[in-house]
């Protein structure tokens, strides 16, 4: 619970000093890249890796890695800060003798900063309804079951426009999501992706 409180409120501080930044930026440069003025929307689709933070169970490997990919839409309401809604599917992995599996829908704020007229530095900080299954062999102590709920998440990322509506994404998120028996534990996602603004 500490080390979750502690990762809420660093994430909190840096999402802060993200916006006032770039606030501070802003005023200075006189410019606020028009392409993320306040109103304006965005869609994005981002794949890579997974990375499940899970006990491992007795006498069975645990790859821990798969395939993850994730659909997500924001707007923002000032120049650095909006919202996004998005999807995950963390992908499944083999663990105690049985498969893992996640997905989750997010709701998160987020901030921006611009070091240059094509590049920005992202954040995030919100919540993820997550859906978790695990199947595994009754000798491995781990339990099987379904379980479901909201956790905290945040991510932190790099942009770069290509043009005013294409732009690149790398990003690592992390969230903490429920798994039967267990509480919650983290799951993150490291992925590459294309944005398109309108």
């Amino acid at each position: 619970m500490q080390s979750l409180t502690r990762t809420l409120c660093a994430s909190a501080l840096a999402i802060a000093a993200l916006a006032a930044a770039a606030g501070a930026q802003a005023q200075s440069s006189g410019s606020t890249m028009s392409w993320y003025s306040p109103g304006a929307g965005y869609i994005g689709f981002n794949a890579g890796r997974s990375d499940y933070s899970l006990n491992s169970g007795v006498g069975f490997p645990f790859d821990k890695h798969d395939t993850v990919y994730n659909l997500y839409g924001g707007s923002y309401f000032t120049s650095n800060l909006g919202l996004e809604l998005g999807y995950t599917n963390f992908g499944k992995v083999s663990r105690a003798g049985g498969q893992t599996k996640a997905e989750g829908f997010n709701l998160s704020l987020v901030g921006k900063l611009p070091l240059s007229s094509q590049f920005n530095l992202l954040g995030k900080l919100g919540t993820t309804y997550g859906r978790t299954d695990v199947s595994a062999v009754p000798a491995s102590g781990i339990a099987s079951g379904s379980e479901s709920g909201f956790g905290v998440s945040y991510g932190l990322g790099a942009e770069y426009a290509f043009n005013p509506q294409l732009s690149a994404v790398l990003q690592y998120d992390s969230h903490d999501l429920k798994f039967v028996n267990s509480g919650r534990d983290r799951v993150g996602a490291t992925t590459v992706g294309l944005r398109y603004r309108f």
